[in-house]
């Protein structure tokens, strides 16, 4: 991609599922990458299978206080900041009449609020200096209405909003933009279905499968670039077609 070899670039949830294969996509661009994960076993094994990685960094994104802390030491580590990309999340699948008010906060607190906490101490960096890219993780559940995820949904509807006023209130310095997969096949993904039902969700996608975490991360190389240079206050969904014909619904 045009202009992101040298960029500095932090992933956030970056140890596992999306967030490792765009990290990965970004060192092969020549990026200088760092990842904040609160999984301190995750984070060393990527730095072991990924050596062209700057660093990792512990954090828990629904932390304000540890997220501007390892905000940072992000900025020493990679010598500046250019690139976020919001992609730690949770999902916990159960009924809407089983939610529980803990439940419900701890997936709002990661998702939505997580998001804001380190979306705006990389701004205020940003805005500082040379401007930079923020991209956040929304989900084609935010968009249309899913059962049995009545939290997740939400938190992304709200990442959404956010994502919108975010770039009016940062332009023309910041770039912000959001990323709305469909169904992609990561450990978060694997662990709440089993191949059957895997199996019928491909069955009512388009293109008849699950997305891999590697064409996440493609579409964000893309709006991180300078390739996407006009490109702000979007949402991209990615979803091999399942919101063409309101199939997310069914």
């Amino acid at each position: 991609m045009r202009g992101l070899s040298g960029k500095r670039i932090l992933i956030t949830g970056g140890a596992s599922g999306i967030g490792a294969a765009s990290a990965a996509r970004f060192v092969d661009e020549g990026c200088r990458v760092a990842i904040l994960d609160r999984d301190a076993a995750g984070c060393e094994k990527f730095a072991q299978d990924i050596p062209g990685i700057v660093g990792t960094f512990l954090a828990d994104v629904s932390d304000p206080a540890k997220v501007q802390h390892a905000i940072s030491n992000v900025v020493v580590g990679l010598g500046g900041l250019d690139v976020v990309i919001n992609n730690a999340g949770i999902s916990i699948r159960h009924n809407f009449l089983d939610i529980t008010a803990e439940e419900w906060n701890q997936v709002l607190a990661v998702n939505l609020s997580g998001v804001f906490y380190v979306a705006q101490a990389a701004a205020r960096y940003m805005m500082r200096h040379d401007g930079g890219v923020i991209l956040n993780m929304a989900s084609t559940n935010g968009i249309v209405g899913h059962p049995f995820y009545a939290d997740y949904n939400a938190s992304k509807a709200g990442v959404i909003e956010l994502t919108k006023s975010m770039a009016l209130e940062l332009a023309p310095k910041v770039r912000v933009n959001a990323v709305a997969p469909g169904y992609v096949l990561t450990p978060m993904q694997r662990a709440e279905y089993n191949g059957e039902m895997l199996e019928a969700v491909n069955q009512k996608i388009p293109l008849r499968r699950h997305a891999e975490p590697a064409e996440i991360a493609a579409l964000f190389a893309f709006l991180a670039s300078d390739e996407a240079s006009y490109v702000t206050g979007a949402v991209y969904p990615i979803d091999g077609g399942e919101l063409a014909g309101g199939l997310a619904s069914r």
